[in-house]
C-alpha cells in the first residue's frame, strides 16, 4: 500500500466515525425533539459534542497526513499517524459518550490525537526547512 492510499484508508475510517457520530446526533435529535441546539437533554449534549470535537479536530489532521505523505514520508509514517489519529478519535468519542465528565476515554483520546498532530507539524516543518 502506498502512502496516498494510506491516507485513502484513514480519511475514510475517520469520515465514518464522523457519519456514524452525525447519525447519532440526529438519532438524539429525534428522541427529543430539538431541532436546534440541545434544548435541555444532556444525552444530546454529548452527541453534539461528540461530533464536534471530531469535526473540530479530523480535517485538519487529514489534510496534515496528505501534505505529510504528498512530501515523500512512507507510508509506514502515514500508518502510525493514520493508526493513531483513528485510534484517538473512536476512544475519545466512546469516553465522551458513555460519560458526561471528565473520563480515561476522553484523556487517552485527547493524547492520542495531540500526539499525532504535533508529530505532523514537526514532520511538515522538517520537509519545510530542507
Amino acid at each position: 500500500m502506498s502512502a496516498l492510499q494510506a491516507v485513502g484508508l484513514y480519511s475514510a475510517l475517520n469520515l465514518l466515525i464522523l457519519l456514524v457520530l452525525a447519525a447519532n446526533v440526529s438519532r438524539h435529535r429525534r428522541r427529543a425533539k430539538v431541532s436546534l441546539g440541545t434544548g435541555t437533554d444532556p444525552l444530546l449534549e454529548q452527541a453534539i459534542r461528540a461530533h464536534g470535537n471530531g469535526v473540530e479536530c479530523v480535517p485538519l489532521a487529514l489534510l496534515a497526513l496528505f501534505l505529510t505523505a504528498s512530501l515523500g514520508y512512507g507510508a509506514m509514517i502515514v500508518h502510525a499517524l493514520g493508526i493513531g489519529l483513528t485510534l484517538g478519535r473512536f476512544v475519545y468519542s466512546y469516553g465522551l459518550l458513555t460519560s458526561p465528565g471528565p473520563s480515561m476515554g476522553r484523556m487517552i483520546g485527547t493524547g492520542l490525537t495531540w500526539l499525532v498532530l504535533l508529530a505532523e507539524v514537526l514532520l511538515l516543518l522538517a520537509a519545510a526547512i530542507s
